[in-house]
């Protein structure tokens, strides 16, 4: 098969060394789920009983069930589909199923790298790291990194956008 007939959808960049995110990234991102989908039956519950009745509510919460059987599916899948790859010039992130996204980050583009976690990645020792660019309200994120490895890719992003900046 010829490059030009590959779907552009399937052009990653192969020859790079993608990095995954952490496997408890999963974890997390389901409990995320289960969380936001227990604070929905609970405030849900008793409109639920009184609109549709007993049999109406076990029907909502089966499809709910079922929505939430083919979300865990398709979080599972999406986290393998995270991935980040360090250039000389720039940062490549891709992420994505069935909408792919591949975010090219030039390193003196970059303005600032944070590192960021909420209670449920701190609790499985994860980390954000969030990178804002020159672009109006443009901010890339790399999530489920080990805190170490995402202070050290914090560190060199830095650097090397000081490095570029520096040699304009």
């Amino acid at each position: 098969m010829s490059r030009s007939a590959i779907p552009v959808w399937d052009r990653w960049p192969t020859e790079l060394d993608w990095r995954p995110m952490a496997a408890e990234l999963r974890t997390v991102r389901l409990l995320g789920m289960t969380v936001r989908l227990l604070i929905l039956a609970v405030v849900m519950l008793v409109p639920l009983v009184l609109w549709l009745g007993p049999v109406g509510v076990a029907i909502a919460f089966g499809v709910a069930a079922a929505l939430a059987a083919l979300r865990t599916w398709v979080i599972v899948r999406a986290v393998r589909a995270w991935g980040f790859a360090e250039r000389e010039k720039d940062l490549l992130v891709k992420h994505g199923l069935m909408f792919r996204e591949l975010s090219i980050v030039p390193y003196g583009r970059i303005q600032l790298v944070d590192l960021k976690a909420g209670p449920i990645e701190r609790a499985f020792g994860l980390t954000t790291v969030q990178i804002r660019t020159a672009a109006l309200g443009a901010v890339t994120e790399i999530p489920g990194l080990d805190p170490d490895v995402a202070q050290g890719l914090r560190d060199r992003l830095a650097a090397r956008a000081a490095e570029v900046r520096e040699g304009l």
